[in-house]
């Protein structure tokens, strides 16, 4: 049996979790879906959300710990969101928010242009930061991912877009001797 699957995610004021035909619904501010895995069922009380094997097989336990995370994943979205920082480095390198789209300008002969999705919203920080915030942890993970994958930070000079968090290992160039 999964030991995180087991736990109960503890529902917020405010938030209100549902399922219908197979598909989980939370609201809030916002409205979050899934798809039920099969082999699962939940059980929603007023405070809180179990997840429970439907047989005891070990794919059974795999799905209630995935659909546990999933849907603490939405409750922790609709109260508090998630957030994601990326760090331009680089001379020249900058971006601006301009309605709906993010501009690059990375050292390319030409700015890219990345559409911002319904739902996230994105932010410049101080410095050359980047603010990604939204209610969906993997659309945000993905935004962010997307946008570091246009100058992804190289090895020599550090130069490119990297999480706020993430360190890079500078390596030494080549020597003339």
């Amino acid at each position: 049996m999964s030991r995180i699957g087991k736990k109960p995610v503890a529902i917020p004021a405010g938030i209100k979790v549902s399922v219908k035909d197979g598909v989980v619904t939370a609201e809030g501010k916002e409205k979050l879906t899934m798809a039920l895995p099969r082999l699962v069922e939940l059980e929603i009380t007023d405070t809180e959300v179990t997840v429970k094997q439907l047989k005891d097989t070990l794919e059974a336990s795999a799905m209630q710990g995935l659909t546990r995370a999933l849907v603490q994943n939405m409750v922790i979205g609709l109260s508090t969101g998630f957030k994601k920082e990326l760090q331009i480095v680089g001379v020249g390198y900058k971006a601006q928010v301009q309605g709906s789209k993010l501009v690059l300008n990375l050292g390319y002969s030409h700015t890219i242009e990345y559409q911002i999705p319904k739902g996230l919203t994105v932010a410049m920080g101080e410095g050359n930061t980047i603010v990604i915030t939204g209610a969906d942890k993997q659309m945000v993970g993905q935004a962010a991912a997307t946008i570091r994958g246009y100058r992804p930070p190289e090895p020599y000079k550090g130069k490119g877009i990297r999480y706020v968090d993430e360190h890079i290992t500078i390596k030494e160039g080549k020597t003339v001797g």
